[in-house]
């Protein structure tokens, strides 16, 4: 896993993903380096800053604080900022710098919680790894806070497989429930789904099947129903980055968690496509994300689709055929046989002149250049145009 980019660009770096995943919550996260790393965060990466309050802060690391160490002044720095704001929570997350001088910040965040009495935790970032990473591990942390109250022997002891997300089965467990199922929705950023009402949807979709959204981590919802979410009865894993929290609720409380987007099941276009593609249909993003999304659009069309994961993930998430190549040397000769490829359109410029190229905007890679262009595909307006575009290009690339 080189992660060598030459043409493209990179995605979000994990520091962002905690800022994203965190945003929302009412806690002060201080990102310990260089001024300015936190700008390239709130103005390209960030949708909600404009419109939304947070606290995110850097600590303007120097080149002197680097060589000498300066801790008691980031202590010091953090202490007055914290008495003035009193945040619900401090997280303090080192970058490239700060890991290569082996900053104690577990050290640093006790010191925090007894001179300001307010919860203070680290998590393992450098900015060396890409965003998902980031969001798995803050989200991860809420869920042990969620659960710290709870005994250990309520933890059970048999634990049921995750599955992929299913309408059939959903119904099932609402029917053997008797009432509405408590859904927490685990892996929610405007990093991966924007701010272009998909959330919404998506809680629209779960109520109208008998569910009631117990939290969205961590879009929509307040850090008081977060904490609470160990009572849900399922949850649903949008990304790679809601897993590790799913994994520590199915543990400690005993939640079972199902994977996978509800895109719509629309198969009426089949007979707009009779033909099969003269090579491989590629959809490139995020891992739950690409490869719900495959399978719906193989439903909605007869032809055959293959997620490219180019992030880190986990085998739990990775289904047959999904490749996983993050690396640009990886990438590119496997795209040089497509007919068609589904992406952010930064990845235009490495594609061959022969595939056809529809755009599909990601926010942890492109930032917010493409924002307004971002479809709301869980809506079934919105994914039959999609599907439409897609035949359309496939029907082109055949002429």
């Amino acid at each position: 896993m080189k992660h060598v980019s030459r043409i493209l660009s990179t995605y979000s770096a994990d520091t962002f993903g905690v800022c994203s995943a965190l945003y929302e919550l009412g806690g002060m996260i201080v990102i310990h380096d260089p001024s300015g790393c936190n700008s390239t965060y709130t103005t390209h990466d960030e949708p909600r800053w404009f419109a939304e309050p947070s606290q995110i802060f850097v600590s303007a690391l120097t080149e002197q604080d680097a060589i000498l160490g300066n801790d008691s002044k980031l202590i010091a720095d953090i202490t007055a900022a914290a008495k003035e704001l009193r945040p619900r929570f401090i997280c303090l997350i080192p970058s490239q710098i700060a890991h290569m001088i082996a900053t104690d910040c577990r050290a640093i965040c006790r010191i925090l919680e007894k001179k300001t009495g307010i919860p203070a935790f680290t998590l393992p970032t450098n900015s060396m790894h890409y965003y998902e990473r980031g969001i798995f591990f803050a989200l991860q942390k809420l869920a042990e806070l969620a659960c710290q109250a709870l005994p250990e022997a309520a933890a059970p002891r048999h634990l049921p497989e995750a599955k992929w997300l299913s309408e059939e089965e959903l119904h099932k467990l609402r029917q053997k429930k008797g009432k509405a199922l408590r859904v927490n929705v685990l892996g929610a950023t405007p990093l991966d789904f924007s701010l272009n009402g998909s959330i919404l949807s998506l809680r629209r979709w779960l109520e109208a099947r008998g569910c009631h959204v117990a939290s969205c981590w961590a879009m929509g919802s307040a850090l008081d129903a977060i904490l609470a979410s160990h009572e849900a009865d399922l949850d649903l894993v949008l990304s790679y980055g809601g897993l590790g929290a799913a994994r520590v609720l199915r543990e400690r409380a005993g939640i079972p968690y199902r994977i996978g987007i509800p895109f719509p099941h629309c198969a009426s276009s089949r007979g707009d496509a009779a033909c099969p593609p003269e090579g491989p249909a590629y959809i490139i993003g995020e891992t739950v994300f690409a490869e719900s999304l495959s399978r719906a659009l193989e439903e909605a069309t007869g032809q055959p689709f293959t997620a490219i994961v180019p992030m880190g993930t986990d085998d739990e998430l990775l289904l047959p055929g999904t490749l996983r190549l993050t690396d640009e040397d990886e990438l590119s000769p496997v795209l040089r046989e497509a007919a068609l490829i589904i992406a952010d359109p930064l990845y235009q410029p490495i594609c061959p002149a022969g595939a056809a190229f529809l755009s599909l905007p990601h926010i942890a890679f492109s930032g917010r250049l493409y924002e307004e262009h971002i479809p709301n595909l869980i809506e079934a307006d919105c994914f039959a145009d999609f599907t439409k575009k897609i035949l359309g290009k496939l029907q082109q690339n055949r002429v």
